[in-house]
């Protein structure tokens, strides 16, 4: 089931972390893909690229 037909997003109700997870998804052009079908339908390998993004800019700003 996907996460938009259940609930709208909104931005200001994610958390810092759910919003860089968002915009990362978007610079890989999976947003769409993630709003369709949800978090689940990435592949392993997607998941994995967008989590490294997030500690990459995590060790960036220092959040660790």
């Amino acid at each position: 089931m996907s996460r938009k037909k259940e609930k709208p997003i909104v931005l200001s109700e994610l958390t810092k972390e759910e919003k860089m997870k968002y915009e990362i998804a978007e610079e890989l052009g999976l947003l769409d893909k993630v709003m369709e079908q949800g978090w689940k339908s990435l592949s392993s390998k997607e998941t994995g690229r967008i989590g490294g993004l997030i500690n990459k800019k995590k060790k960036e700003q220092g959040i660790r």
